[in-house]
């Protein structure tokens, strides 16, 4: 399943069903009606920050948008079944996809965390934005070492270290290094 093409339409189709207009979900968002226009015509994914507050503002999980299911019991992932990754922009407006996410949990409805295998590639220097949203993210680096900005420090996480923050503080998670990284990451949003 190409996520990058569905998410687009779920939203948008959930945004008409509630009968809210692209002006009223801009304002319910603190996007502008081109970015959410953009989003919805699936020109681009978004970071996960816009995702979450539209997941919000429609009163939403954001696992509806990347791959919601009907499992109720438990979920197993397995490596050998792992679907294809899903990568988001680092910015609202331009595409710049360094990092793969990997869903782990895609089949398991009702859930509130949304747990991901990232692969995030080197990138250059500067070439980010902070980012914020409602929340809490914990992230266990697999392999490499990636850099977390969180507010106005910085922490180096090598292979083996881990990281759990509130999400409302401005960060970015990016690869410390020219080798990359893989890193477990797990999301929660509040409804």
């Amino acid at each position: 399943m190409n996520t990058d093409k569905i998410v687009g339409k779920r939203i948008k189709s959930l945004r008409e069903s509630q009968s809210i207009g692209l002006e009223e979900m801009a304002e319910r968002t603190g996007l502008n009606v081109e970015q959410i226009t953009c989003i919805e015509s699936d020109k681009e994914l978004p970071s996960l920050a816009p995702l979450i507050k539209i997941a919000r503002a429609l009163g939403v999980r954001l696992g509806t948008f990347l791959d919601d299911r009907d499992a109720l019991g438990p979920v197993i992932s397995r490596k050998t079944n792992r679907k294809e990754g899903i990568s988001f922009s680092t910015s609202q407006t331009v595409s710049r996809t360094y990092m793969d996410y990997y869903s782990l949990s895609s089949d398991k409805s009702g859930r509130h965390m949304e747990p991901f295998v990232i692969l995030v590639d080197p990138r250059a220097e500067g070439d980010f934005q902070l980012s914020s949203h409602e929340g809490e993210e914990f992230i266990f680096c697999l392999d490499g070492a990636i850099e977390v900005t969180y507010g106005e420090d910085s922490h180096i996480l090598e292979e083996g270290d881990s990281i759990y923050y509130d999400s409302i503080v401005a960060h970015h998670v990016h690869a410390a290094d020219a080798r990359g990284a893989k890193i477990l990451a797990v999301v929660y949003m509040p409804i």
